[in-house]
């Protein structure tokens, strides 16, 4: 059953890349009394991820913080090495957007936001989404229905509904 409003994320380490090379993050420590604002997507380099998604969020970073949204973080089920490099390829990491994999889709089948498509080699991969969580606990979830497209999962969507 997928994540719902209401419920507390699942705990999960994802992966970044640290000034030593790759490092486990628990998200429930990152969550712990913070407003966060978490999007996931099929794959980095991916058309939509990186021509829509990604940049909608580096647009409404300021107008988040504003609103007290403390960290915009991307989970993606991809390694360190590569969410490290798209985000600088992106801007995202410039403009302060953590760039996280998860690797072994721990957190995204957690979620219950899981799905495969062989005919375009995608296996185990998350679906569109952001959400908005407090102290871990979902307050507001936008999931896309087509993971090609980017409306409800945008910034611009997700800021209007905090």
């Amino acid at each position: 059953m997928a994540i719902s409003v209401g419920d507390t994320l699942p705990e999960a380490t994802l992966l970044t890349m640290g000034a030593n090379g790759p490092e486990g993050v628990s998200l429930h420590a990152k969550l712990k009394g913070r407003s966060v604002v978490i999007f996931g997507l099929p794959g980095a380099y991916t058309g939509t991820c990186t021509t829509a998604h990604v940049p909608s969020f580096i647009r409404t970073k300021d107008a988040f913080a504003a609103k007290g949204v403390d960290e915009i973080i991307c989970v993606s089920v991809n390694d360190p090495f590569v969410m490290g490099a798209w985000g600088a390829s992106t801007g995202a990491s410039a403009a302060g957007i953590a760039m996280m994999g998860d690797a072994d889709a721990a957190l995204t089948k957690a979620m219950g936001v899981d799905f495969t498509a062989p005919p375009v080699g995608l296996f185990s991969r998350s679906k569109r989404y952001a959400l908005h969580a407090v102290d871990g606990v979902v307050k507001v979830l936008h999931m896309e229905e087509n993971p090609g497209v980017c409306e409800t999962s945008g910034g611009e969507a997700l800021l209007a509904a905090i």
